[in-house]
């Protein structure tokens, strides 16, 4: 039986800069350069052996309407896009890329946190200010340094010991948060404390998400974890959206309660033009339009990962296999 692969939503990852040579030689490939809607999925797949998908949900009834369909290869390392019970009731496998964007999520967290802590972004969207100034410099945003803080990390995976290395090399203490509410330390190279829940959010200067969205982590940051944190902690979330009551964080971050927060990730992407964040004309929040993934390289080492997956199981092998 010939390959037909299905590529949904191709712009989503690509702007013309990317080599598809690899995933075009495995076998005949239709890509929809634009994201596929709800209503075009079932003729799209129709007769796809394999769909790649980065953000378009594929559900049981669209998996029935793909007959020959063997796999769902998501273009990311979140599967939230898939009913992965449905998939595996029909024995479809699914895969996707782990470890890809480390380096460019790592970058982004602490480009974004080194704007909150100098103010540069400000300082250098007003050059005119500085001849009004009195005298040589300004000092109208108050700096602080990151030497000394401790650095807390949701999610130690390999985004967050990416971040762990660059925060360590700040001079930061970091921590991990513990997944129940106890404390100890790991062994080995990448030994880390692992800091009891409660203890985590009182006792961090910067906390930053990199964990999966599941059932039980759904607005983790709420009006309790942050009435718990310091009045000048910094919060990334380069995770999902979700992983943040929006408006516990806006009404947190109007009154003072936490020092900033930089958003890559928000509950609706692309958000309606009156979404509360994008409304919001905060000076301690600092949004990003859910970039920090995506450098040129992280996007090429997502399709050659794409590539070594669907190789492997056209080979009888299995890597990166979700379901």
């Amino acid at each position: 039986m010939n390959t037909k692969i299905v590529f949904l939503d191709r712009e989503t990852a690509d702007i013309g800069d990317i080599d598809f040579t690899g995933i075009e030689s495995l076998g005949q490939v239709e890509y929809f350069k634009n994201t596929t809607e709800p209503s075009q999925i079932h003729e799209r797949i129709a007769d796809a052996t394999i769909v790649i998908t980065n953000k378009v949900y594929i559900d049981g009834a669209a998996m029935d309407a793909a007959g020959q369909l063997q796999a769902i290869q998501v273009a990311a390392t979140g599967v939230n896009n898939v009913d992965l019970d449905a998939a595996k009731q029909r024995r479809i496998k699914v895969f996707n890329v782990s470890g890809y964007s480390a380096p460019a999520v790592a970058q982004h967290v602490f480009a974004v946190l080194l704007n909150l802590v100098t103010h540069v972004h400000r300082y250098a969207a007003a050059p005119e200010k500085w001849p009004e100034s009195p005298f040589f410099t300004r000092l109208d945003y108050p700096i602080s340094e990151l030497m000394g803080k401790t650095f807390g990390i949701v999610g130690y995976g390999d985004i967050g010991k990416s971040v762990a290395t660059i925060a360590r090399a700040f001079g930061m203490n970091v921590v991990a948060m513990a997944r129940d509410n106890s404390s100890k330390s790991d062994s080995g190279d990448d030994a880390i404390e692992r800091m009891a829940i409660d203890k985590f959010f009182a006792s961090c200067d910067v906390i930053s998400l990199h964990c999966p969205l599941t059932d039980e982590n759904y607005h983790m940051i709420n009006s309790e974890t942050l009435g718990a944190m310091k009045p000048t902690a910094i919060l990334i979330n380069t995770g999902r959206g979700d992983l943040v009551n929006e408006a516990d964080l806006l009404a947190a971050l109007s009154n003072g309660n936490i020092g900033a927060a930089a958003l890559d990730v928000i509950s609706e992407e692309p958000p309606p033009t009156d979404h509360p964040v994008i409304c919001a004309n905060l000076p301690n929040l600092f949004i990003t339009p859910h970039s920090a993934w995506s450098s040129v390289e992280s996007r090429q080492r997502l399709f050659d990962g794409i590539v070594e997956n669907l190789k492997a199981m056209q080979n009888g092998e299995e890597r990166n296999r979700v379901v």
